[in-house]
């Protein structure tokens, strides 16, 4: 998937239910993320280590019980080390409890339009309630470096050590290709192989999900042929900037007669090589716009075409705001417009 466009270039089973394993992490660390943007919690907040954290099995980033850890050395040991005892430690830090944490991620499963999750821990251990599927997990992929582009290095950091003990980033991607920055592992007898990715070349960035391969080597060699394909036979445009006039149209009754429409973000368009000049563009835009006009409102859409099919369709929104004109252009407009 275009981390840009949206556009979905290939897929299969895309939406059949799949044990995440530790791709489960994604979400915990959107939630921290998350609560650090509103303040709830501070990255230097310094975290104690409760029991439960300390006795979560499997991966682990070595923590202690009573530990006082800090909210970004947490963060790193889970996504790094892909720590069960950090991710614990943090759900209690800011939910107090791990299964009022996995509320908390479901609510924001649902923001992000992720239709077919379901969360029961922040760990990602086996559960017939905790699943996901290959879309959802992009998706989230997605948010996370939309949202949060100021921690996704941390999802490309190769190696963290803490308490003495060093350990190593389980994506491999990260030492064979150059372009991929992240960016979460997952395994478990029940989730088989797992790999969320991100990678960046010539200012293109696309986002691969493989879940359920066979061995750690399946789900490497199959997301870099993913994104091998991708880069290789796709190129992304921007074809509109947020805020830029698209056209115009006419407003009556209004205190001007001319008002600016074009998109509340960027329009981007992910399309075969060489196929830039097949593209087509028109805007439709809504008869009769009435003043006042509130900035924002949508007051018809922009299509692109490409070889007569339609690859996107966005709202387009009104740019200024503009309120009612003085009584004589009321009245001049009301007789031009029966005069129509």
């Amino acid at each position: 998937m275009d981390h840009d466009s949206n556009q979905v270039l290939v897929e299969v089973n895309v939406d059949k239910r799949h044990d995440p394993a530790s791709l489960t992490k994604m979400m915990t660390a959107y939630v921290v993320f998350s609560e650090l943007k509103s303040k709830h919690i501070a990255i230097d907040d310094q975290v104690t280590v409760s029991e439960k954290a300390w006795r979560e099995p499997g991966s682990r980033m070595f923590i202690e019980v009573g530990d006082k850890v800090p909210v970004k050395a947490l963060l790193q040991g889970m996504i790094v080390q892909s720590g069960n005892d950090a991710s614990v430690a943090l759900a209690e830090h800011v939910a107090g409890n791990e299964s009022t944490f996995a509320q908390v991620m479901n609510q924001y499963a649902r923001t992000l339009g992720m239709e077919h999750t379901h969360y029961v821990n922040a760990t990602g251990l086996p559960d017939p309630k905790h699943y996901t599927t290959a879309h959802d997990t992009a998706l989230l992929s997605q948010a996370l470096m939309r949202d949060f582009p100021q921690y996704h290095s941390m999802f490309a950091e190769k190696k963290y050590t803490y308490n003495g003990i060093e350990q190593y980033n389980r994506n491999k991607l990260l030492w064979r290709d150059p372009s991929v920055d992240g960016l979460k592992t997952g395994h478990t007898e029940a989730a088989g192989y797992c790999l969320a990715s991100s990678a960046e070349r010539d200012n293109m960035r696309l986002i691969s999900v493989v879940m359920g391969a066979g061995s750690e080597e399946a789900r490497l060699s199959d997301t870099q042929a993913l994104l091998n394909y991708g880069f290789r036979f796709f190129k992304t445009h921007l074809l509109y900037q947020a805020g830029q006039s698209l056209t115009k149209a006419r407003v009556w009754k209004g205190a001007l007669e001319m008002l600016p429409l074009g998109l509340t973000h960027d329009l981007f368009v992910t399309i075969p090589e060489h196929q830039y000049d097949n593209l087509k563009a028109s805007m439709n835009v809504d008869n009769l716009l009435m003043a006042p006009v509130t900035r924002g409102e949508q007051y018809g859409k922009v299509n692109v075409q490409l070889n007569g099919q339609t690859i996107s369709s966005e709202p387009l929104v009104a740019l200024e705001d503009i309120s009612e004109g003085g009584i004589w252009r009321r009245m001049t407009d009301e007789v031009l417009l029966i005069l129509q």
